[in-house]
C-alpha cells in the first residue's frame, strides 16, 4: 500500500483507539499531496460519523451591537479604522433579541449566539447583556452562546450562572500571522480570555479565519493551536474580502486548502463540533456539502454579522440531500 494512504489509515486508527497524534503526524497529514485528499476526506468523514453521528449542528447568530469597534482587525467590516459603509446600531433591546431567537428556534436552530462589536463590554453594557440572556432563557428556551470580546473572570462566572453554555472567542489566525492582522491587542490577549472562560466553567468555541494571505504552514499552526485547546466547538470562517478593509483584494483559497483544515481538525478533535462559519456561501459552490462529508458537522445559517446567508430552509434541504440530519 502507498505510504501516504497507510499514514492516513494509521492516524485514523489512532483516533479510534483514543490516542493523540504527534505534531509530526499532523504535519504530514496537513501537507499530503492533493491526489490523496479524497482519502484524507473520507477518513475524516468516517471519524465524524463514528464520534458525532449524522446530526448537523445548526446555529444562528444575533449581532446585538453593530457598531464601529475600537480594534483594527484587518478583516473586519465593523472596525472603526476602516470606511466600509456598514449600517450601525447600539445594543438591541431584549424584545428584539427575544423575537429573533424565537424565530431562529422555530426555524430549526439548535443554538443562538449573542455577538457584540466591541473590545470588551463596559459594566453597564454587560448588565444589559445579562438582562437579554435572562429574557431569552425565560421566553424562548434555546441554548445560548456568547461572543462579547475580552472578559474578566467575574463576568465569565456570571455568564455561567445565567446558563450560558459556551463562550465564542476566536484566535483569528496563527500566532505568527497575528501581528499582521491586528495591532490593538495581542494573540496572548485572546488566549487569556479563552483561559478565563474555561476557568469559569464555560465550554469553549474557538477557531479563526482562513484565506487572509497566510501560508499553509500558518494554517497548520492555527489548527495545531486549536487542537491543544480541546474546545467543545471549532468555528472556521472563510474570508469574505469586504470593500474598505485592507483585505478587500485578497484572493480566495482553493477548496483543496480549505478541505485540509477541516479534515485535519477532525483528526485532532473527534469529539468537537467543527462548524463551517462565515463565508460559506461566498467561497463554496456547494454551500458546504463536501466539507460536511470531510470532517465538519455544523454550520451557521441565516446570515452572519454583516452579511446575509442562506435561509434555514435552504440549509436544511442541503443537509438532507447528503443524507445527514439537521
Amino acid at each position: 500500500m502507498n505510504d501516504t494512504k497507510q499514514l492516513i489509515i494509521n492516524c485514523k486508527d489512532m483516533v479510534f483507539d483514543k490516542r493523540s497524534l504527534t505534531d509530526e503526524m499532523v504535519n504530514k497529514l496537513f501537507n499530503i499531496d492533493d491526489k490523496f485528499l479524497r482519502d484524507l476526506s473520507n477518513a475524516a468523514n468516517e471519524i465524524t460519523r463514528v464520534f458525532q453521528g449524522s446530526k448537523i449542528d445548526v446555529e444562528q447568530l444575533a449581532n446585538i451591537k453593530k457598531n464601529y469597534c475600537s480594534e483594527d482587525c484587518t478583516f473586519c467590516s465593523q472596525s472603526a479604522f476602516f470606511d466600509t459603509g456598514i449600517d450601525k446600531y447600539q445594543l438591541m433591546s431584549p424584545e428584539e433579541v427575544v423575537k429573533q431567537a424565537t424565530d431562529a428556534k422555530n426555524a430549526g436552530a439548535h443554538s443562538y449566539c449573542l455577538v457584540a462589536a466591541w473590545r470588551e463590554p463596559s459594566e453597564n453594557e454587560f448588565e444589559q447583556v445579562c438582562h437579554i440572556i435572562k429574557e431569552v432563557n425565560e421566553k424562548v428556551g434555546i441554548s445560548i452562546e456568547c461572543s462579547l470580546g475580552f472578559l474578566t473572570i467575574q463576568q465569565a462566572k456570571k455568564l455561567k450562572e445565567l446558563g450560558v453554555i459556551r463562550y465564542n472567542h476566536n484566535l483569528e489566525t496563527s500566532e505568527s500571522k497575528f501581528p499582521e492582522i491586528c495591532t490593538t491587542h495581542t494573540y496572548q490577549d485572546r488566549m487569556d480570555t479563552l483561559n478565563i472562560a474555561r476557568e469559569a466553567g464555560l465550554e469553549l468555541c474557538t477557531g479563526g479565519i482562513i484565506g487572509m494571505g497566510e501560508t499553509r504552514n500558518q494554517r497548520e499552526e492555527l489548527v495545531q493551536a486549536i487542537g491543544r485547546l480541546y474546545p467543545e466547538e471549532v468555528t472556521v470562517n472563510l474570508l469574505v474580502p469586504f470593500p474598505g478593509t485592507p483585505l478587500e483584494l485578497q484572493t480566495p483559497l482553493s477548496l483543496e486548502e480549505i478541505l485540509r483544515v477541516f479534515a485535519v481538525l477532525r483528526f485532532l478533535l473527534p469529539k468537537s463540533i467543527i462548524k463551517i462559519s462565515g463565508g460559506r456561501e461566498v467561497n463554496l459552490k456547494d454551500d458546504g456539502k463536501e466539507l460536511l462529508l470531510s470532517g465538519a458537522n455544523g454550520i451557521i445559517s441565516a446570515g452572519y454579522l454583516t452579511l446575509d446567508g442562506n435561509s434555514m430552509q435552504k440549509d436544511v434541504k442541503m443537509i438532507e440531500e447528503i443524507d445527514l440530519e439537521a
